[in-house]
């Protein structure tokens, strides 16, 4: 088959097998197609701050007594620079309460001194809620974070979309849908994109998530796949139907599919997948396992260079 061929095939799957889980047409129009990329799949290795999420002072503002080997952010890009890898994600939820622009200013400087690209943060939003006081802030939240984003040169920032709380699914979804796209207006003045996370909520299985994206009119907009969070009977399939759509990566060690326990993800599989999609861009680490991750990072940063050669 050509890669022309194969593109398009991809296309029309993807077009018509979402179009059938949302009870529309095939030939309805979807407000974001899956990401045209020229050239092969390319993949730049990232940690995710978050894998060291024991070992920082702060975690969402609050300081924590930590005393075994702990981390800031200057030493976790080091760490990250250390490790040979191309980006750094930065976490919001381990900054300094305090940390405004000189902060970020600095965090960039040392991030280009050690030759390395920050490429993402991430930082807990709820666009599930109802309209109001409490959406607003969730709104005012997450364009603070990309004005932080812009300020230390982050390219993404992995959003959410929440859980719903006194409305329906359905509501909650159109309300994460204008939140996005508010938020994207502002993200694109700073050259940011967001990327929404399958995670948990109303965008726990692929359908949902599918709808959201499908709707939101923003070129600021697309996904960030978490290899970990579908908990559904075919995890790798739901993953494949989002690829196409993803920015930014998060791939976890483990998997928990519907009904059985915790096991290996297996990552030569998610590599498949994301070459099929054509992606190109950061791959993320995000450890959550239970292994020291001191231990555990330096070995799997070295499978992930292959696997991701």
């Amino acid at each position: 088959m050509s890669k022309s061929l194969s593109s398009l095939s991809r296309r029309r799957f993807l077009k018509t097998s979402s179009a059938a889980t949302l009870g529309l047409g095939a030939s309805t129009a979807l407000a974001m197609e899956p990401l045209a990329r020229p050239g092969g799949p390319r993949f730049d290795l990232s940690l995710a701050a978050y894998s060291f999420r024991n070992f920082f002072e702060y975690m969402r503002t609050k300081k924590r007594e930590v005393t075994d080997r702990k981390m800031d952010m200057f030493k976790f890009i080091d760490y990250c620079a250390d490790l040979g890898l191309d980006g750094t994600e930065l976490t919001s939820y381990f900054f300094p309460p305090d940390a405004g622009a000189e902060y970020f200013g600095k965090i960039r400087q040392h991030a280009q001194k050690r030759g390395i690209q920050i490429s993402g943060t991430a930082v807990g939003n709820n666009f599930a809620r109802p309209k109001g006081p409490d959406l607003d802030q969730e709104i005012a939240d997450v364009k603070r974070w990309i004005d932080n984003a812009a300020i230390m040169g982050a390219p993404h920032i992995r959003i959410f979309a929440g859980r719903a709380t006194g409305t329906s699914d359905a509501e909650a979804r159109r309300m994460c849908i204008a939140a996005i796209e508010e938020c994207c207006d502002y993200a694109g003045q700073w050259g940011v994109r967001l990327g929404l996370e399958n995670h948990g909520g109303i965008v726990a299985e692929a359908d949902g998530m599918l709808e959201i994206i499908e709707a939101v009119k923003s070129p600021w907009f697309g996904v960030n796949l978490d290899s970990g969070n579908f908990h559904t009977e075919w995890p790798y399939r739901d993953l494949a139907r989002i690829a196409p759509y993803s920015i930014n990566v998060q791939l976890k060690v483990e998997m928990r599919p519907k009904g059985r326990p915790h096991e290996p993800a297996n990552l030569q599989r998610l590599a498949r997948i994301l070459r099929y999609a054509n992606y190109q861009g950061p791959v993320v680490l995000e450890y959550e396992a239970k292994p020291d991750p001191y231990q555990a990072i330096p070995p799997l940063i070295k499978e992930l260079k292959e696997i991701f050669a």
